[in-house]
C-alpha cells in the first residue's frame, strides 16, 4: 500500500470534499426531527462508490474537520463544535465507517446492483445505528422516539439517494478515467 496520494487522488478527494460540503446547503428542516433532509448523504454515497477506503475516510475526516474549525459546511451553511456535537452530530460522525465501509465492499468494478446492494444494507444501516444511538442518549428520547424522528421517515428518500448515486458513479468513473489517460499521455 502507498503511503501518500498522487495529485489526481487529491484533486478528486477536494472536489469530494467540496461537493459535500456545498451539498450541506441543500437543507430542508423536519418540524418533528432535529434531522434536516440534505443532498449529503447522496454525496456520501458518491464518495464511497469513487474512493478506495482510506481516501473516502480522509475526505470526510477532512470534512468533519472544516466543520469543527468553524467553516460553515454542515447542514443550513452550520460550522462549529455547537453542531457535530448537537442532536444530529451522530450522523455526521457515522459518514466516517460508512463511507469507509461501502469503500472496501464495493468492488474494484462498477456494477450497479452491488452499489446499491452496498449503500443500501451496508452504508444506511451504520450511518442509521450511529445516528441514532447518538441522538437517543444526546436528548434523552426513547429508542422508538429517535427511529421515529431519524430514521423511519428518511428510509425511501436516502434508498432513492443510494439509486442515484450508483446511477451517477458511472458517468464520473468514465470521465475520470479518460483524464488519467489524457495526462499519461502528455
Amino acid at each position: 500500500m502507498k503511503s501518500h496520494f498522487s495529485i489526481q487522488d487529491l484533486t478528486k478527494m477536494a472536489l469530494l470534499t467540496a461537493l459535500i460540503s456545498v451539498s450541506a446547503y441543500i437543507n430542508i428542516p423536519i418540524p418533528f426531527s432535529p434531522v434536516s433532509i440534505t443532498a449529503q448523504t447522496l454525496v456520501v454515497n458518491l464518495i464511497a462508490l469513487l474512493l478506495p477506503p482510506r481516501q473516502a475516510g480522509f475526505c470526510i475526516l477532512v470534512y468533519m474537520l472544516l466543520g469543527l474549525a468553524g467553516l460553515p459546511v454542515f447542514s443550513g451553511g452550520a460550522g462549529g463544535p455547537a453542531k457535530l456535537f448537537g442532536p444530529s452530530g451522530g450522523y455526521i460522525f457515522s459518514w466516517l465507517p460508512a463511507a469507509m465501509a461501502m469503500a472496501a465492499l464495493k468492488g474494484r468494478r462498477y456494477h450497479f446492483v452491488r452499489f446499491c446492494t452496498v449503500t443500501i444494507l451496508v452504508g444506511m444501516p451504520i450511518i442509521y445505528a450511529i445516528g441514532t444511538i447518538y441522538m437517543k442518549f444526546f436528548t434523552g428520547m426513547t429508542w422508538m422516539a429517535a427511529l421515529s424522528a431519524a430514521v423511519i421517515p428518511f428510509i425511501p428518500l436516502d434508498i432513492f439517494k443510494c439509486i442515484a448515486a450508483a446511477l451517477i458513479v458511472r458517468p464520473v468513473q468514465i470521465s475520470l478515467a479518460r483524464t488519467e489517460n489524457f495526462s499519461r499521455v502528455k
